[in-house]
């Protein structure tokens, strides 16, 4: 009976260990959203913006994945490409303020005016979950344009 209940005990602790894996690689992480945040930099480089930003913009693209998504924006807060909510495109966001009250677009703008990259906090909606969320972004500035990707920290 003793060696049962170890047996038990023992499944359940692989089990639980094997969902907590499970449960984070349905999320992004930090170290996923710089790396897409280098790749889409790379892309603008080598295939100009027009191009690169509809494919950030295409939901079925390789710059969405699970709740990773990039967006850009120029430096006066007007979103170029978003890859969780096309109706943002083309829309001055300077004023947008998140659940808080926070200007998360125009903290960003000031936030690449004097440095080149960095990490914003504030709060979205989740695109996985639709539920809004704290959110901590990583964001790059190159040239006249912004170039982000954030992680969910539900």
């Amino acid at each position: 009976m003793k060696r049962l209940c170890l047996m038990v005990l023992a499944i359940g602790c692989v089990l639980a260990v094997g969902g907590n894996m499970a449960l984070s690689a349905e999320n992004g992480t930090k170290d996923e959203a710089t790396a897409m945040v280098k790749k889409a930099i790379g892309l603008i480089k080598s295939s100009g913006a027009e191009k690169a930003y509809a494919e950030f913009s295409n939901p079925k693209g390789s710059f969405v994945d699970r709740d990773l998504y990039v967006v850009v924006y120029d430096m006066n807060g007007k979103c170029l490409a978003h890859g969780a909510n096309a109706k943002m495109i083309g829309r001055d966001l300077i004023d947008n303020k998140d659940v808080d009250g926070k200007e998360f677009v125009k903290e960003r703008v000031e936030m690449m005016k004097k440095q080149a990259s960095g990490w914003q906090d504030y709060k979205f909606r989740n695109p996985t979950t639709n539920q809004i969320e704290p959110k901590s972004m990583y964001i790059e500035r190159v040239n006249d344009v912004i170039v982000g990707c954030g992680v969910y920290l539900k």
